[in-house]
């Protein structure tokens, strides 16, 4: 069924707005409602296409004197879609994509609207980077509020643990400064919490020393070499330096150009492998995966940060159908390489995958209360992500992802990751992202949001 027709926003003239005010039926509407997750549908009443600062003030300023309930949208490329809520005033910050870098204070300034690849642009100009994701079309300000991680976790931490500064809009829609020196309570609460404390205009970030050139790549094998594969994985990520992250993924082929046409559409395993230090050091560190049996397909070499950033964009094309189920690991055991491997041949879509991310290392140095992230003792994210086109198979690959997260969590440490939670995932596992953090966030929210103006999200209730 089509999604209902949001009520009419009453005097939208009044709000004054530099960037445009969309309606529905006018021209842009759709295409800003529209999110990365195709099974995301709704309606805003009107969207804020917000230019800066000053026009997130006014929206928010707007909809708190009309008791209209507000969402954000910096990227859309949430699982939940949590951007975008019907009948709302959404503030669509995806014009806000603008970057200054400060190589001297090692400091990248990103406005709120910008994606993963806008910053590594501008910042490897430098042989600088930021930590962030690995899909450059995700927007910064999603990733980082909810934790984020990437190639440059095992080196520097979590995406948020590298965040210096921040600039909000409360609920009463002031402008805020959010670091350790400037409010220091809200900028805990930002390095983890979601959306629940207001309108994130910018963000800084410290930068580290990565790149221009660095080795990485995927190496893949026919699915039958699976379990000495994932034994390969578990070998060498234990054993692996900060600087070398690997990932380990089974899926059905993709009609790649790196992959050979016979092999297309048909079970594979791969590893992907991304070392950040000396190059020279880099191509000895994977050279066991090189080495390693009769690939099919190895794409594993040097190569600019940049472009390994981007490696993985066409596995998730916006559009597409997605639903994610995720846990944190604290190893990665036999037996769950086994049951690992015989869920990826039960997948249901050729565009569905599970993965095994590595990030142990600097973040397990940090105490659990270091920032609402937490999960300290995590060293692997278990991902199974299933991916289809048809509105009809919706059920069939629901369950498919439902039975392998089922089967798998056991391993797990009982902790998730908040930015993996899909729509329909309760309260429950909220707290399991956040842990023991959940208590101060809920007073940070009571001081800056008390009346939880800013809901539309993993909502952390005011104590």
């Amino acid at each position: 069924m089509p999604a209902p027709e949001p009520p009419p926003l009453r005097d939208p003239d009044a709000l004054k707005l530099r960037g445009p005010l969309l309606l529905p039926g006018s021209d842009g509407y759709e295409e800003s409602r529209t999110l990365w997750n195709a099974m995301i549908d709704r309606r805003p009443a009107a969207v804020a296409r917000c230019l800066g600062a000053a026009d997130a003030i006014a929206a928010v300023r707007f909809a708190r004197e009309r008791d209209l309930l507000l969402c954000m949208k910096g990227g859309g490329h949430n699982i939940a879609g949590v951007a975008v809520a019907d009948g709302a005033l959404m503030l669509d910050m995806s014009l806000m994509r603008g970057v200054l870098v400060d190589p001297r204070a090692r400091v990248a300034r990103a406005q709120a609207g910008c994606l993963l690849g806008d910053v590594d642009r501008e910042t490897q100009v430098f042989g600088l980077a930021a930590v962030l994701g690995f899909v450059s079309a995700t927007g910064i300000a999603g990733l980082t509020l909810g934790g984020g991680f990437g190639y440059l976790t095992r080196r520097f931490g979590w995406t948020t643990d590298n965040v210096v500064g921040m600039d909000l809009v409360t609920a009463e829609g002031r402008l805020v400064r959010a670091s350790e020196d400037e409010n220091a309570d809200l900028f805990w609460g930002l390095r983890g919490g979601g959306g629940n404390f207001g309108v994130v205009t910018a963000i800084d970030y410290a930068l580290h020393d990565v790149g221009p050139e660095v080795v990485g790549g995927l190496v893949a094998w026919p699915a039958h070499d699976a379990p000495k594969v994932l034994d390969l994985y578990r070998t060498m990520a234990e054993a692996a330096p900060p600087e070398l992250t690997l990932v380990a993924l089974m899926r059905m082929a993709p009609p790649a150009p790196w992959l050979p046409k016979e092999i297309h559409g048909k079970p594979i395993v791969a590893l992907l492998a991304c070392h950040t230090g000396d190059p020279a050091a880099g191509e000895k560190a994977v050279a066991p995966i090189k080495a390693f049996g009769k690939p099919v397909g190895d794409i594993l070499a040097r190569r600019p940060y940049a472009q390994l950033q981007t490696l993985l964009d066409a596995t998730q094309p916006k559009g597409r159908r997605y639903y994610w189920k995720s846990e944190y690991l604290p190893r990665v055991e036999p037996a769950l390489c086994a049951k690992f491997t015989e869920h990826a041949t039960r997948i249901a879509s050729p565009h569905s995958a599970v993965i095994l991310f590595q990030i142990g290392g600097a973040l397990n140095r940090f105490p659990a209360e270091h920032s609402p992230v937490g999960n300290r003792d995590a060293r692997y994210v278990l991902n199974v992500a299933g991916a289809w086109d048809d509105a009809g198979d919706d059920a069939r690959n629901i369950e498919w992802a439902r039975a392998a997260w089922s089967d798998m969590r056991p391993f797990g440490t009982g902790g998730t990751y908040l930015n993996f939670l899909t729509e329909d995932e309760g309260h429950g596992r909220t707290e399991a992202a956040l842990g023991r953090n959940l208590h101060r966030l809920a007073a940070v929210k009571a001081k800056w949001d008390p009346d939880n103006v800013f809901r539309t999200n993993k909502n952390i209730r005011p104590a």
